[in-house]
């Protein structure tokens, strides 16, 4: 594909957005809530370390939930896919992403590390002496994906730490059955912060363009993880990426994808590109409305979907 027709797709894809209404911005954390929800931007990383833009792309907001992608490659790196799926799982769980019920009906096992209980088991496998040093090393992942530093915003940290008492319930379900394997307390700590860094859409397109050339960033030629761990990954996303919209995901637009409630979502193209896009009002699975209409369309435009045939 050439770079005029992935300009053409990435405004064809940021228009069909920009049509698009409904939703709204997660109610439930006070900092997502205050978001402008009129914001709208769209971006493509290529392999080769080309950008693509329109909108409000470089607008800084939540990673949320698709911070869970990169701790997850953290631990991937440090005790391999056969651990993680052994401690963690492989498996969508068919119910909404904070589901304590999900967790009782399997014996506590979380299924997912990209649901919330499975990313809070994730981040207490992540390697470190004690809780900033945990962090220190998830803050350095996200910031070797993208390319450049990424900050944890302190007003979203805040907002997220002072609401986040169900996910520590889910915590201690965790470790009451042997799948928490650190302090509870502190791997919520931990996961929480992982969710408040700033990112731009560029950087969500840059983070899922590392992943689909291998694990090695394009811009700054860095490997950031071994490419044998990126396969499971992608096969994570693609069966839990957007929570319970998953399957529709896949049915429909064929690519490994991650949502985040900060209204952030990100779809990998192995071996080409990634697509980012970020609008606030959510649907009530807790998915980007117009960033899914954004990244679908920049997918059927350049004819990416994994599941049919070239």
């Amino acid at each position: 594909m050439s770079h005029i027709d992935i300009e053409a797709a990435v405004n064809v894809g940021y228009q069909a957005a920009k049509a698009t209404s409904g939703g709204q911005n997660a109610n439930y954390i006070p900092f997502l809530a205050s978001v402008p929800s009129d914001l709208l931007g769209v971006a493509v990383v290529t392999t080769s370390g080309e950008v693509f833009k329109v909108g409000d792309a470089d607008y800084q907001f939540a990673i949320e939930s698709i911070s869970k992608v990169f701790t997850l490659a953290l631990v991937m790196e440090a005790i391999g896919p056969v651990a993680v799926r052994e401690k963690i799982g492989a498996d969508p769980t068919g119910l909404p992403f904070n589901s304590v019920i999900a967790l009782e009906l399997h014996n506590g096992k979380p299924l997912s590390p990209l649901v919330n209980a499975g990313a809070i088991a994730t981040a207490s496998l992540v390697p470190g002496n004690d809780a900033d040093a945990i962090w220190a090393a998830i803050k350095d992942a996200q910031s070797r994906f993208a390319g450049r530093t990424i900050a944890l915003s302190p007003d979203v940290n805040s907002s997220e730490q002072a609401t986040n008492f169900h996910n520590r319930a889910i915590a201690w379900l965790l470790y009451s059955a042997g799948a928490c394997y650190s302090d509870p307390m502190q791997a919520v700590d931990v996961y929480t912060r992982q969710c408040s860094t700033l990112v731009s859409t560029i950087d969500l397109a840059m983070m899922g363009a590392t992943l689909a050339s291998g694990g090695v960033n394009p811009v700054t030629g860095t490997r950031v993880i071994k490419a044998a761990n990126v396969a499971p990954i992608l096969a994570e996303m693609m069966m839990e990426g957007l929570y319970t919209a998953s399957g529709d995901w896949a049915y429909t637009v064929g690519l490994p994808g991650k949502s985040g409630v900060g209204g952030g979502i990100l779809a990998v193209v192995p071996g080409k590109l990634a697509i980012a896009a970020f609008s606030p009002p959510l649907d009530p699975v807790g998915n980007s409305v117009r960033g899914q209409v954004a990244v679908a369309k920049v997918a059927e435009q350049l004819g990416l979907n994994l599941f049919r045939p070239a």
